[in-house]
């Protein structure tokens, strides 16, 4: 989970800078104007990021704590597997963000309930016969420990 923590911390650069790139180039003037714009184009900014990186091994944040991301042989991954974990770990987030959606709650409280899911999602782990989280499982992927 540390290396988790840190890689949102080296994402917050990145997600500044697409950010900035995004409203330079679409004109847009207040933070709120053509959100689902912008959300979909970090989606996509993230998603190469993290395809490129773990299909050559390791993020940032994962060398520095040497974690490695392989697939079930141990193997490489391959760019359509680095996508398939990427989509798939949304897992960590999505659900309780769909699930608050109609609800209109203050942000306080969706991300209450967020945390709230992502320690629910990373104690499932614990059911795992290898005890990895079930987005790697699904995708057909691990984590394994790097010297």
């Amino acid at each position: 989970m540390a290396c988790w923590l840190y890689e949102g911390m080296l994402l917050f650069g990145v997600v500044f800078i697409s950010g900035y790139l995004f409203s330079a180039l679409s004109q847009t003037r207040h933070a709120m104007d053509n959100r689902p714009g912008l959300q979909a184009f970090l989606f996509l900014i993230l998603g190469i990021y993290f395809t490129w990186f773990w299909s050559r091994g390791q993020t940032l944040a994962m060398k520095t704590w040497h974690i490695r991301a392989v697939d079930a042989a141990g193997q490489r991954l391959t760019q359509p597997r680095a996508l398939l974990r990427y989509v798939l770990s949304w897992l960590w987030f999505l659900p309780p963000l769909i699930a608050t959606l109609p609800f209109a709650l203050p942000a306080l409280e969706v991300g209450v309930l967020t945390l709230g899911w992502i320690i629910i999602w990373a104690l499932l782990s614990r059911f795992h016969p290898q005890r990895q989280f079930w987005h790697d499982a699904w995708a057909g992927t691990r984590l394994i420990s790097t010297p």
